[in-house]
């Protein structure tokens, strides 16, 4: 072998690792919208296949630390690399926010590398004293292997949706939400259940490659119990998704809704001239919508150009619009209160012809968005982001319910992105909302696919409480999500777009008396065992090295 071809296959082994990395950033990115395709549905289940070669079977530094140090670089270039892809549609408004945001939230996969690193290798080796040639070949270490790399993922990941403020979107889990009858598991576990479906398909299928290309070499084959034991998992859980979809319907309650979709460019609310083009169209729309009869019609978040309980000019516009009809109305609206003082992204519903309002105030902001963290204390926050966030609301106390007068029907408002919030909306549904319903408004991101990731990522907020949704978006995605999280109806014109002016016209059936959901009741004590389960091995695998380093091993 020459000096030059020796240094070639020496640089591939050491540059394999990072490619392997690489490439899973660039599968679990892809995972998500704009690049989902039917053909493509098995790719979250080994799209972290590679990164887990890397990281338990390409050679490693003798030093633990040199060694830990890799393995977190390891997983935070994928990270890194499937956030800089799928949340590439941020850099409609900012570039340098895109990347840093990419890079902050990745950290949390470093730490996944690490663990996988340093606590998983030695396992599926066989710890300290273990034979080299039967690393990777017994079927127990490898489950045990498989099921804490998959019980790390979802603790990883919901601490970065829950540190913070949190930043739980495109959680892996989201990925899988196609596929109805298995979806159905999250209303037990949440989406972390999900999650930890596609990292343990991932982590086995690392596993059995490199178990066959060991036992290829060695011309001894066994039983891959692991491999089968997952697999009998999945389709276990699978079939009881189809049960429950199959299950005799629950007794409902036919509410006809009627979605006002505007459209309105979102910095025309900043302007004073397009005030009146703005509420004539939503006035518009809304007679129109009012000659079908509906129990409700929704304005999105934040329609109106001044606050609705506070202008007196658009509060009798609504007012008029209301006196009718016996419909009542759900309006997105900011609004002011002195005692307490606060300013609130508000739902508001107004009912017997608006002589009674009633009021949810939005209880998760949107950092940069909606406030400046540390505005005060830490002014480069408030320097970087300028005059685009010139003051901060507050946030509402907690969830609440808006009782409709047309029907005894209750809802459980959410404002913006709060419906990918897991816990905020199953403690809606806690309260005894019968349907969910969220007025956002996605026109701050143009016309990019944020709006279908925001849907992925709300979509499974339907199962995990058992109820159904309807979204209604200024610029965005109008919808109705029944329960089992099928898109039932969706608003878009002849081209397939949805960022239309419309009217989405639908007749939801709202279950009489839900049934609350494990997950409604418990919340993520699913991820909690999960980051319990991560916490224990760490330690054990710390102990075990400590005692391994006294007894000089």
């Amino acid at each position: 072998m020459t000096g030059a071809t020796a240094g070639r296959r020496d640089f591939i082994k050491r540059a394999l690792p990072w490619m392997l990395a690489l490439t899973s950033g660039l599968l679990v990115g892809i995972c998500f919208p704009p690049f989902e395709f039917p053909h493509l549905s098995w790719l979250p289940w080994v799209a972290l296949a590679p990164l887990c070669w890397a990281l338990w079977v390409s050679p490693r530094p003798a030093s633990p630390k040199l060694w830990a140090r890799r393995a977190f670089l390891l997983g935070w270039l994928c990270g890194t690399v499937s956030f800089l892809i799928s949340l590439f549609w941020i850099t409609t408004v900012t570039g340098l926010g895109w990347i840093l945001l990419s890079l902050v939230v990745g950290l949390y996969h470093g730490l996944w590398g690490i663990f996988a690193g340093l606590v998983l290798r030695p396992v599926g080796e066989g710890g300290t004293h273990r034979d080299p040639s039967q690393a990777w070949l017994g079927n127990g270490r490898n489950l045990i292997a498989a099921l804490l790399a998959a019980a790390a993922w979802v603790a990883v990941e919901w601490l970065r949706g829950t540190l913070f403020s949190g930043f739980g979107w495109n959680a892996l889990g989201v990925a899988l939400r196609n596929s109805i009858p298995l979806i159905q598991i999250t209303s037990i576990t949440g989406t972390a259940g999900l999650t930890f479906l596609g990292v343990l398909g991932s982590a086995i299928a690392a596993i059995t490659i490199e178990r066959l290309r060991r036992e290829i070499r060695s011309g001894r084959t066994r039983p891959h119990v692991d491999f089968f034991a997952v697999m009998f998992l999945v389709v276990l859980l699978f079939g009881y998704g189809v049960k429950k979809i199959t299950k005799t319907p629950t007794a409902n309650i036919p509410l006809k809704v009627a979605g006002i979709q505007g459209n309105v460019p979102v910095y025309d609310y900043w302007n004073d001239k397009c005030e009146g083009r703005i509420m004539a169209g939503y006035l518009s729309q809304s007679r129109k919508a009012l000659a079908g009869d509906p129990d409700l019609i929704v304005w999105p978040e934040a329609a109106t150009p001044r606050p609705l309980l506070l202008d007196e000019i658009i509060f009798n516009q609504v007012k008029d619009l209301t006196s009718g009809t016996q419909a009542d109305f759900l309006i997105g609206s900011v609004h002011y209160e002195q005692e307490p003082r606060g300013d609130y992204n508000s739902a508001i519903l107004l009912t017997k012809h608006a002589a009674s309002a009633q009021i949810y105030n939005k209880v998760h902001l949107v950092p940069f968005g909606e406030y400046v963290p540390f505005r005060h204390s830490f002014p480069f926050f408030s320097w970087v982001v300028g005059n685009k966030v010139p003051y901060d609301f507050d946030p509402g106390k907690g969830p609440s319910l808006l009782e409709l007068s047309v029907k005894p029907i209750k809802l459980g408002p959410l404002i913006c992105f709060e419906d990918t919030l897991g816990d905020l909306t199953r403690r809606s549904a806690e309260l005894g909302a019968q349907l969910l319903i969220t007025l956002t408004n996605d026109g701050w991101f143009e016309h990019s696919v944020g709006t279908r990731q925001h849907l992925a990522n709300a979509q499974l907020r339907t199962v995990e409480t058992g109820l159904p949704m309807v979204r209604v978006a200024d610029t965005g995605i109008s919808c109705v999500i029944d329960r089992f999280g099928r898109i039932r109806q969706e608003l878009h014109g002849a081209d397939g777009s949805t960022f239309i002016e419309g009217i989405l016209e639908a007749d939801v059936p709202v279950p009489l008396a839900p049934e609350q959901t494990f997950y409604t009741r418990h919340g993520d004590l699913f991820a909690h065992v999960c980051l319990a389960l991560t916490i224990a091995a760490s330690l054990a695998a710390f102990l075990m090295r400590r005692r391994s380093v006294a007894n000089g091993l």
